[in-house]
């Protein structure tokens, strides 16, 4: 009875509280709030503020770079705000002024910032407040405000702003933000300094880009990437409408199931045109296959399953291209780099299995071999640990509480509902299904949590568990995980203003951290039939930590290891432990740039993050020429995080670079680092030179290449796939094929912007059938739902008619004109004024993002 009456109460205080909702709950449901990037050049910037306690740069700082922003606040009539209010926001980079009668600033940790009132202001209904705010990043786009901004205050539970909550594009899918005023003013807003380039890619701009870079009509053979050799023979056509009569020798069928699948998704089901596939062709290199399409009949040879299912892939394609009825053809085909690999980043903001799933499926299709998860970062932990339930308890969610009791700080912007698709994590049984999928497509799945620095989430997690056992007067299982050590009183900022982000690596609990973490994914691995082999230990980034760890100090005197190199043993340490249980170690390079070869395993696996016109040449040149195999990470080329043009309307970071378009990552060329100066510039769009100080010694090169999608700004799946798609097909063609314009390495040897030794004519007609092969794999991304970027057209109104182009060919494009009907685009057509443009898929169900067109004498030159 007594439950039953205090179940009651329960409900009339929930039935209550929703009919009557808390002051709080009713400003923050009503309140009017605007942000405006007002300017990205002001005349000064503040220098950041100093930590006394930390030690003195190594160098000179450069010059500062700063914004200003408006943040307004619009009360409504009827709502009296209650006192002592704050208002929580997440703000990428640090305030360094504040312009505002009634607040202050406060840096609670990363990008938390609270505005608190100042002692004796109020706010009044009715009335309008103006934050301005000097800040130490620059925003180049609308994306860099971060949504889900909240009201608290004492005694109630604090409360999102409806009004700074993220919405949804009916035409694009994508994500809006309503809360952001437009970027308009380029002089103040495209650029942070005068010696910066970039220029907003209008559309008169993207018409003069697309018109030099051309397209052209598909090529007779459409394969995707392109196959090293692929010939017509002679014969008569291959029906494949009828079906086909598959026999696999050497192999079990199952070993192909996806691509088998994919050949009926093309449309051919079984029939009587033979396909014999032969598994187990030691002539062959692994990877590798022969594909022969003859009147007689299809024969696919290879060493492995991959191969085989390669070649299926490549049928299916081309038959597709053919409407199925093939000419004969000749293909041998080989992958040029033996790692290519995707990074997607599900920590700091998650991305669940099906997402993952249907990711795995595309990389499928385009011969991509590796994926690499990166679960564990400062955001989140999204990885189920047996026998750490906090980890994912806690680590894997984000809510208003800021004390990390029991899930973690509004980072990001994060949506504070435990159920919102940003948080949580993967089960063992969804990453089983994850290994499981991929297994079948011939793709390893490397495993990452970052360490020691980017371990905010496992550290705050493994608090919680101390504080659970301690609680229970279990002290030495509590101790058994603790991360951190309380006499450790090293005030440190990582590079994302964190102060508690980095393991201890001095300390015995944190290496029996590692080791059941890894010992989780390796029963995992195995379980399902794929031994872990390569394992992500992270190791970038790596703050100023451990200066007053008593157990580094110890440390460092034991070994006569200066403190700020401890980091690097703790690489040195864990690679070491990983060798034990026979997984070979990965890091991000720098890294590894300090530790002792000597001390590492052989084959230790660095994958550089250094830009091309920065330290990643010679980075990558010295860390093959220790024999370490190298995976071409670097940020300006390979970063699908950053924007794919330049436009305060693109969303992406630019630190690394304002813009990776298509063009960029199939120009890119991984076998000659330094020819890339030929035809790229460097983020502040300069031509320029690229020495080779550091030449490759005979007998070492490259292993590979991946692609890297970080998720600070990507909160929705579909956003996932507007980053990805196209830009994976360039970035498949890449570590696949080796483009015939590529000049060959040559030890020692600088290039510079225009340098004739790289054919622009030749990559240009290679862009061309490029574009024409890509535009052909657009409707079977519609058929799975891919949420791929559209270009928005190229326009330009010269004399009263408007001209169009786009970056792919064959796009259907758009237009109108004051705000009326949607018009198809079929040639120059007579306008007046505006004109609103837009890219349309194939099977015409979403559009790109409107851009606007303006007469000449009005655009942007």
């Amino acid at each position: 009875m007594d439950m039953l009456v205090t179940a009651l109460l329960i409900a009339a205080t929930v039935t209550s509280a929703a009919a009557s909702p808390s002051p709080l709950d009713r400003l923050a449901a009503e309140l009017g709030y605007r942000v405006s990037v007002v300017d990205n050049r002001p005349t000064y910037c503040p220098p950041l503020p100093v930590d006394p306690a930390a030690p003195p740069p190594p160098t000179p700082l450069p010059p500062r770079k700063c914004m200003v922003l408006d943040i307004d606040l619009d009360i409504p009539a009827d709502v009296t705000p209650p006192a002592g209010l704050e208002l929580r926001t997440s703000l990428i980079g640090s305030v360094l002024v504040i312009e505002s009668a009634e607040f202050d600033s406060r840096l609670v940790n990363g990008d938390v910032t609270i505005f608190t009132l100042k002692p004796g202001q109020s706010l009044a209904a009715g009335q309008r407040y103006r934050i301005r705010l000097t800040a130490s990043v620059p925003f180049f786009s609308r994306a860099f405000v971060l949504p889900n901004a909240a009201l608290a205050a004492p005694g109630v539970a604090p409360a999102v702003i409806a009004a700074s909550r993220p919405g949804t594009d009916p035409e694009t899918g994508l994500e809006t933000l309503p809360d952001v005023a437009a970027m308009t003013d380029e002089p103040r807003l495209a650029t942070a300094s005068a010696a910066d380039r970039n220029v907003w890619l209008t559309p008169t701009r993207a018409f003069a880009r697309y018109a030099a870079r051309g397209t052209g009509a598909a090529p007779d053979i459409v394969i995707l990437p392109a196959p090293a050799q692929a010939t017509r023979t002679e014969g008569a056509t291959v029906d494949l409408s009828k079906g086909v009569r598959i026999t696999i020798r050497g192999g079990a069928r199952a070993s192909l199931a996806p691509a088998l699948a994919g050949l009926e998704k093309v449309g051919i089901g079984a029939g009587p045109v033979p396909v014999a596939v032969t598994i187990g062709d030691l002539s062959i290199p692994a990877e590798s296959y022969r594909l022969d399409v003859a009147p007689t009949g299809i024969r696919i040879a290879a060493r492995d399953a991959a191969g085989a299912s390669y070649a299926l892939q490549s049928l299916a394609q081309q038959a597709a291209h053919e409407q199925l009825r093939m000419k004969p053809l000749t293909v041998v085909d080989a992958p040029r780099f033996g790692y290519r690999g995707l990074h997607l980043d599900v920590a700091r903001n998650f991305h669940d299995r099906g997402e993952i799933l249907r990711i795995v499926e595309q990389m499928a299709a385009l011969k991509l071999n590796t994926l690499h998860l990166h679960l564990g970062d400062d955001e989140g932990w999204r990885m189920e640990i047996p026998g750490l339930p906090e980890l994912t308890q806690v680590g894997a969610y984000r809510c208003l509480d800021l004390s990390d009791q029991t899930c973690l700080q509004p980072q990001l912007g994060a949506d504070p509902a435990r159920d919102a698709p940003t948080n949580g994590y993967l089960t063992t049984s969804d990453y089983l299904a994850i290994l499981t999928a991929a297994k079948a497509r011939q793709i390893n799945v490397v495993p990452s949590f970052d360490m020691p620095g980017h371990s905010r989430a496992a550290i705050k997690a493994m608090e919680a568990r101390y504080r659970r056992l301690s609680a229970a007067g279990r002290m030495a299982d509590a101790e058994r995980f603790r991360l951190v050590e309380p006499g450790d009183t090293t005030r440190y900022r990582s590079i994302q203003t964190y102060n508690d982000n980095t393991l201890n690596v001095c300390i015995p609990q944190t290496y029996r951290f590692v080791d059941t973490v890894v010992s989780a994914m390796a029963r995992l691995h195995k379980q399902a039939g794929v031994p872990l082999k390569l394992y992500h230990i992270g190791a970038d980034e790596t703050a100023g930590a451990w200066r007053n760890s008593p157990a580094c100090v110890a440390e460092a005197a034991r070994t006569n290891t200066p403190v700020a190199h401890l980091g690097a043993r703790f690489v040195e340490r864990v690679a070491t432990m990983l060798a034990a249980r026979g997984i070979r170690a990965g890091a991000w390079s720098d890294g590894l740039t300090n530790a002792d070869p000597a001390a590492l395993p052989p084959q230790t696996q660095s994958y550089v993050w250094g830009g091309l016109f920065d330290r990643g040449v010679a980075e990558a040149h010295s860390h093959a020429n220790r024999g370490w195999p190298v995976i071409l990470s670097m940020p300006d080329v390979t970063y699908l995080d950053m924007p794919q043009a330049v436009s305060p309307d693109e969303p992406g970071a630019t630190w690394a670079t304002r813009e990776i378009d298509l063009f960029r990552l199939y120009a890119f060329m991984p076998g000659n680092l330094p020819a890339n100066a030929a035809t790229m510039t460097d983020i502040l769009n300069r031509p320029g030179t690229i020495d080779d100080r550091t030449p490759l010694t005979p007998g070492h090169q490259v292993a590979g290449i991946q692609g890297q999608l970080w998720s600070e700004m990507v909160r929705r799946d579909s956003q996932v796939e507007y980053m990805l798609f196209p830009r994976l097909f360039a970035l498949a063609e890449r570590g696949w094929s080796r483009a015939a314009w590529e000049p060959a390495y040559a030890p020692g040897t600088s290039y510079s912007y225009g340098d004739v030794r790289v054919d622009r004519d030749a990559m240009l007609a290679g862009w061309r059938a490029f574009t024409a092969r890509v535009a052909e794999r657009l409707p079977a991304l519609d058929h799975d739902g891919i949420t791929y970027r559209l270009t928005p057209p190229g326009a330009r109104i010269v004399d009263g008619r408007l001209e169009a182009n786009s970056e792919l060919p064959g796009m259907r494009i758009d237009y109108r004109t004051g705000g009326g009907a949607w018009a198809r685009y079929a040639g120059p057509v007579a306008v007046s004024g505006a004109v609103d443009l837009r890219t349309v898929t194939p099977d015409g169900k979403r559009a790109s993002r409107i851009v606007t067109a303006l007469p000449e004498r009005a655009a942007w030159q």
